[in-house]
Formats: C-alpha cells, structure tokens, sequence
C-alpha cells in the first residue's frame, strides 16, 4: 500500500507534463446562433389542402392526407350512438324447449306425475312454452305452464339472447354495420392483402367509410389500411328521406340482403339492428305496408308442409306487431340467429329490440321492406300468409 501511495506523484507529474492538444475551433452555431441550411422542415401533423411552402407534409400529414383521399375523415369520430335500456330485455316469461316428439299437458301435478289423464298433447315438432312455477319430485321435474297445465320437463330451459340494437343521438354521418362472425381484417381490399393482426368477433360494431371491389369479392374501409369482407358484416346505409310511396318522415325499413332494421323519426335514423327474416321458400315479402295490429304477447302455431312435418308451437311470443297478414315484427326467444335469413316470413329481432321497436311504433306506420340485392322474389303468388 505504501508502494502505490509513493507513485501517485510520480503519475501526477506525467499527466502534468502531457502537452494539450491544439484548441478546437468554436462551433459555427455557438458563433453565430443559426443553423446551417440542411433541408426544409416537416409540417406539423394536419390537413393541406394545397401544399404549404414553409414546410413539407410529410410524415403524419402525408398519412391523414392518405386517410382523407381513401374516405376516412380527420379526426375519427365516434358512432352517434348508445345501446337502450338493458331492462327491455325482460320477459314476464320463463321459457322451456320441449323435445321434439312432443309431449301431453295434465291439468294437475298429481295427473303428470301419474302420466294418466292428459288434458291435451302438443305434436311433435318445434315446442316451446313458457312456464311460472316448477316442482321437483321423487318422479322427476314437473313445470307449471301459464295456462295453468303442467308438463314434464322433458327438455331444456332457455337461456336468453341479451343482444341489443343501436339508438341514435344525431344523424350517423358514415355506414356502419354488426359483425357477424369472427374475422381477421386485411390491409389491404382482397383476400391476397396482408393481414392486419386485428380480429372482430359477432356483434362487433363498424363504421364504414369506403366500398371497394377487389378479387371477386366487396370490401368495406372500417379503419386506416382495414379492410372487411363485406359478407362478414350487416350494414346500414343511413337515409334522409322515406321511400318515394311513403307520405311520412316516420317509417320502419328492412333490408332483406344486409339482415337489418332501421326505424325513422322526422327523416333521421333513431334506432338500428340486426334481424332474421323469412329463409326460402318462406320469404319475407318486400314492399310497403302499415302496421295493422300490436300484442304484447301471442302464441304461435301451426304448419306449412301437407303432412305437418314442420309444425311449430311458439307459447307467448313478445312484442308481436303484424304489418302483412300474418308476417310481423316479434321477438324472437328461441334463437340468436340474428343477422340470417331463419323465420318463416316475419321479421325476428331480440327481445330487446322487439321491446324497443314496440314501445315507439304506432298502428298505421308505414313498414319499408326490401332486397336490393334482388334475389327475393317479388311474385305476389310465391308467398303464403307468413309465420313466425
């Protein structure tokens, strides 16, 4: 230790006797206090609408300039757009899904258990019905109906869709649609297009700011450099004014080919969703009609085929609001096929949305139904009364 501490002067005096090097000249930019010209600037992010000469716009400007011309406005705006009450998705009504072969109704617990004296028996076919009270017995489980009769529960319970529209605060200024199922988007329109790395699932919203055929196929712009395949998504196109036919700015309208519903109020969008109307050859028929009748609840039955393979019996339907003979607006419990051609004629819509479609309709408004697409028929002798 002591033989470092006697170098440490001799070190000192080394580094004391190093010669410094030349001085560095003073930057010019310390001297003079400007910088050297090396090029022009970048324009603060924004819309150009002819090129500045003070700045280049490149960058982000170049980007939102890109956006702007592909249809995507600057800045992104929110869908004017909030989801209903969630309340309007009860029932008074618990509902069970009988079993296919059918199934007989006994006017007492003591008579189903004893399987001995029906009071009446359901075909088979599609059943369901709605029951207040249950019991569970040494013989099985037993519901009490509405009506009063008791079943065995030789079925299941339901459980029910909680899907709910769109209600509008302002005119929507773009498209916009639901997903329909999952999906990846795309960069680019066509399937060869990179993916985004982004995936939607069912119900998703969109908004949709461009239309584009790539590939054989119709892509929709929901986002920058995002594209969709048009068949994944059911779209609103949002109107300023009824149909020609229509003497009204209030009116229901329902396109066929995208599976949605659009209510008007004062020529403005107020409320929009998914439905399920007729599949073939049970179409829903398009043209304009009034809402003749509202129920708040109705039981549906009956059968299309000669030998009623088909037959149906729907116990208290919600929200049933008849516009063409036997083709009507109602929810629909015992599905969640919404966005899918799937009744047999009349326009399916969860029970939410029945609920809302219900409380704001009158008798005499004026029903818009119709394909652009064309593939519905339109011959008037294709077409029966309807059904659920």
């Amino acid at each position: 230790m002591k033989n470092i501490l006697l170098l440490l002067p001799i070190l000192f005096s080394v580094f004391q006797s190093v010669p410094a090097p030349d001085a560095v000249p003073a930057s010019p930019v310390l001297q003079t206090g400007t910088e050297p010209a090396a090029g022009s600037v970048v324009c603060v992010p924004g819309i150009y609408a002819t090129p500045p000469d003070d700045c280049l716009p490149l960058g982000p400007s170049a980007h939102i300039a890109r956006q702007i011309e592909a249809g995507i406005p600057y800045p992104q705006t929110a869908l004017p757009a909030f989801t209903p009450p969630a309340s309007l998705n009860q029932v008074p009504y618990q509902y069970f899904k009988v079993n296919d072969s059918g199934i007989s109704l006994f006017n007492s617990l003591d008579a189903a258990i004893s399987n001995q004296g029906p009071a009446r028996s359901l075909a088979p076919g599609i059943l369901y019905v709605s029951y207040t009270g249950r019991a569970d017995t040494d013989q099985g489980i037993f519901y009490q109906l509405r009506s009063g009769l008791w079943i065995r529960a030789d079925g299941a319970r339901l459980g029910l869709s909680a899907f709910q529209g769109l209600q509008f605060s302002s005119q929507p200024e773009y498209s916009f649609g639901w997903v329909l199922g999952e999906i990846r988007s795309r960069t680019a329109p066509g399937f060869s297009a990179p993916e985004t790395g982004r995936t939607w699932y069912r119900y998703n919203v969109v908004q949709v700011y461009a239309i584009q055929e790539a590939e054989g196929n119709t892509w929709l712009l929901i986002g920058p450099d995002e594209w969709l395949d048009y068949r994944h998504v059911a779209r609103v196109d949002p109107k300023n004014s009824p149909p020609e036919s229509i003497p009204s700015s209030r009116w229901i309208e329902v396109n066929l080919d995208e599976q949605t519903l659009a209510v008007y109020q004062d020529n403005r969008l107020v409320f929009a969703t998914v439905v399920a109307s007729g599949v073939e050859p049970f179409w829903t028929r398009p043209g304009i009609f009034q809402i003749y009748k509202k129920k708040d609840t109705e039981t549906m039955s009956g059968a299309t085929a000669a030998d009623r393979s088909d037959y149906y019996y729907l116990e208290d339907v919600p929200w049933t609001m008849y516009y063409d003979e036997a083709r009507a607006f109602h929810g629909a419990y015992w599905h969640n096929s919404f966005g899918y051609p799937r009744s047999h004629g009349c326009v399916n819509l969860s029970l939410g949305d029945s609920h809302w479609l219900f409380d704001w309709a009158a008798v005499g408004d004026y029903v818009y139904v119709y394909d652009p697409s064309g593939r519905t028929p339109t011959d008037p002798s294709l077409f029966g009364s309807g059904a659920p």
